[in-house]
């Protein structure tokens, strides 16, 4: 985990459709002296419906606890062991068969992640990160392991020169050749993927002034519109994620997918950790956990569900730095929820963000690095209209389920009612739409429709046909 004041990111809400979503892991990490055993860890993971775990060693009481359960593994190979392993095949091949073959595959072990967040490493290790993810994938391919196990290695959002706009993504100059296109070319040539990790939190807690708090938790907000390429971001979280996938195009790598392996809010922390708060945590990892499993992906690519790891299992009193640190669990040691979320779909049914109007934000939604934002309507009143951009199809698909299951009020759009003209798609939709937002009390999420719809401020205007600002 690194911290890192980048810019932007999107909510994605589905409320019509869970097909091709992302998927929800959980970072656990072992930082403390007051863990529950592995054994019971699986336990409490399986009884919370979290089938993917990623841990920072390859313990062997974990993963023989880990072992038949049923839950996907990726393990990690410290960036101490990074010199080792990039020097010697031998040595690579040894650590898999005692720590992959040997447990593979009654511990369902998918990826292994060389190093994390080696650029930033205080040691100096970058030089061997390559020839060690290569020594790693040879050590696997001589045990037929290489098709079921990839190889990558988590890199923190720092190793971008430009976040802001999302679409200016560019990785840091110094590492491109010697770093990053060879990395690419293996990860594109094993058939494997980008691991990222990223923390909207730092651009808050060193922004808060600039960046809204709504933005940063996945709740309704105007938006920021991306002044490179048109997009309209509705969180901090998929910004950051597109400015790394601007990254990957820059280099001509649009096909290499992209893991989030950290992402998360602490609970707590000291005075001047701005945002780091109970509420904002549930809310931030509650609201993550919707717009990944509810599927659809980021604005910039918006085929690309996410499969995301949450920083972590639990708090660790025993990690280093400001209090925060040791406050990212979403359990405690006792194995009790910090706060109540759901972890899978069906949990995510009766799941609210349960927002207190004292702590709100109401500020101007405006990029850290500048550009325009949107301000409150006067009236504090918003509305919810169609995102033509997301293709009829979609749009289509999402109009269906609003005059559906979802119970909108339609009749104004029917053949010779009042809102019929302008007989478009997108005019339809947006009735539709806002009808749903509003019946539902403006309810966080529901005017996201997979990404075809967003929130204005201002009323919109089809004609002559005016939007209702309640019922």
């Amino acid at each position: 985990m690194e911290r890192l004041a980048s810019s932007c990111f999107i909510l994605l809400l589905s409320v019509f459709t869970l097909s091709d979503a992302g998927s929800i892991g959980v970072n656990y990490g072992r930082v403390a002296n007051n863990l529950p055993s592995a054994t019971k860890v699986v336990q409490l993971l399986k009884s919370h419906g979290l089938e993917r775990v990623k841990v920072y060693d390859t313990d062997p009481s974990v993963l023989k606890a880990l072992s038949g359960s049923g839950i996907k593994v990726t393990v990690d190979l410290p960036n101490e062991l990074l010199f080792a392993a990039a020097r010697s095949k031998s040595f690579a091949l040894t650590w898999v068969q005692r720590n992959i073959a040997a447990c593979f595959p009654s511990t369902q072990i998918e990826g292994i992640a060389v190093g994390n967040e080696v650029f930033v490493d205080p040691n100096n290790t970058t030089l061997f990160l390559i020839p060690a993810m290569k020594n790693i994938h040879e050590a696997l391919v001589k045990y037929n392991l290489n098709n079921a196990i990839k190889v990558s290695s988590p890199i923190a959002l720092s190793a971008l020169q430009n976040s802001y706009p999302s679409s200016a993504g560019s990785f840091r100059s110094e590492l491109v050749e010697p770093v990053f296109k060879p990395l690419l070319a293996f990860l594109r040539q094993t058939g494997s993927y980008l691991m990222v990790n990223a923390y909207p939190f730092f651009a808050y807690e060193s922004n808060s002034d600039v960046i809204s708090l709504d933005y940063a938790l996945f709740r309704e907000n105007p938006g920021v519109v991306d002044s490179g390429n048109g997009l309209r971001y509705f969180s901090l979280f998929d910004a950051q994620i597109d400015a790394v996938f601007a990254a990957l195009s820059a280099l001509k790598y649009d096909d290499i997918k992209v893991v989030v392996t950290e992402t998360g809010w602490p609970s707590y922390g000291d005075e001047n950790e701005k945002g780091a708060s109970m509420q904002n945590a549930a809310a931030y990892n509650g609201n993550l956990v919707r717009r990944i499993l509810t599927g659809g992906g980021t604005p910039l690519r918006p085929k690309a569900d996410l499969t995301v790891y949450m920083f972590a299992l639990f708090n660790e009193n025993k990690k280093n730095g400001p209090t925060s640190e040791r406050n990212y669990g979403l359990f405690y040691p006792n194995e009790q929820k910090v706060y109540d979320i759901p972890f899978t779909v069906e949990g995510l049914k009766n799941y609210h963000d349960n927002r207190s109007p004292v702590t709100g934000d109401h500020r101007v939604t405006t990029p850290v690095n500048g550009g325009g934002g949107v301000s409150k309507s006067s009236s504090g009143n918003t509305w919810c209209v169609a995102n033509a951009e997301v293709g009829k199809e979609k749009l289509q698909a999402a109009l269906d389920f609003a005059c559906g299951e979802g119970g909108a009020d339609c009749r104004a759009i029917q053949p010779g009612a009042a809102c019929y003209d302008p007989n478009t798609l997108a005019a339809h939709a947006s009735f539709a739409f806002n009808s749903y937002y509003q019946k539902t009390g403006r309810a966080g999420g529901s005017c996201y429709f997979g990404a075809a719809a967003y929130v204005v401020t201002e009323p919109p205007r089809y004609g002559k046909c005016e939007f209702p600002t309640g019922y």
